[in-house]
């Protein structure tokens, strides 16, 4: 790993990321139930979760997550950062910035093991995207949970997925839906957008 990374230099002091979310190893007395673990290939980083159903899950089909997974997509779940509990590693990894093509920890950011290479995480400023192949469940349950909702970057992909899922061009809900969506997704995006098409205009007339 670079010298940089492990001493934290470019996050606001020597070592200050250790002491923040998702990197803040939790103590023993504070209220953290995990119900999830997970490791990267090699072993050296394992972590647990307390959140039973991520807050989303999705499969995006950017030419940056195909490249930095070397797949046709990457499926992440987003979780909080305060629901991710390192339990060894964390001071094992190595951070990438995609946009800015360097290895300083600056947010956003990708996370991987600086052993194996496995990746952690994408970081965000105040959530982070984890990758359900990390993860051991126990039950077909528990996976079910983690199942992927929707596409992003959908018109970027290398290869076709009809499950029937929302498909986004771009940002879900913030760009277009195309190719299989379902039909009652495409009319509550309309429906969605021609309200706030007319509220935008009341507020014109009103000023």
């Amino acid at each position: 790993m670079d010298p940089q990374q492990a001493d934290g230099e470019s996050v606001s002091g020597i070592n200050e990321w250790k002491k923040r979310a998702p990197y803040k190893i939790h103590d023993k007395g504070e209220d953290f139930k995990a119900l999830y673990d997970a490791n990267c290939h090699c072993g050296k980083v394992k972590y647990e979760l307390s959140r039973q159903e991520p807050l989303d899950s999705k499969l995006c089909h950017c030419s940056t997550c195909q490249r930095q997974h070397a797949a046709p997509f990457q499926w992440a779940a987003i979780f909080h950062k305060e629901d991710i509990n390192f339990l060894q590693g964390h001071h094992d990894l190595e951070w990438y910035d995609p946009t800015a093509k360097s290895i300083e920890h600056k947010l956003p950011c990708k996370v991987r093991c600086s052993f194996c290479h496995s990746p952690i995480m994408d970081e965000g400023r105040n959530m982070i995207l984890l990758f359900p192949s990390l993860v051991n469940f126990k039950s077909k349950e528990d996976r079910e949970l983690f199942k992927p909702r929707c596409h992003m970057f959908y018109g970027q992909r290398v290869m076709d997925i009809p499950d029937g899922l929302p498909k986004w061009t771009g940002i879900n809900n913030e760009s277009d839906l195309i190719e299989d969506s379902p039909p009652e997704k495409v009319k509550e995006l309309e429906r969605r957008r021609e309200e706030e098409r007319e509220e935008r205009f009341k507020k014109g007339e009103n000023k």
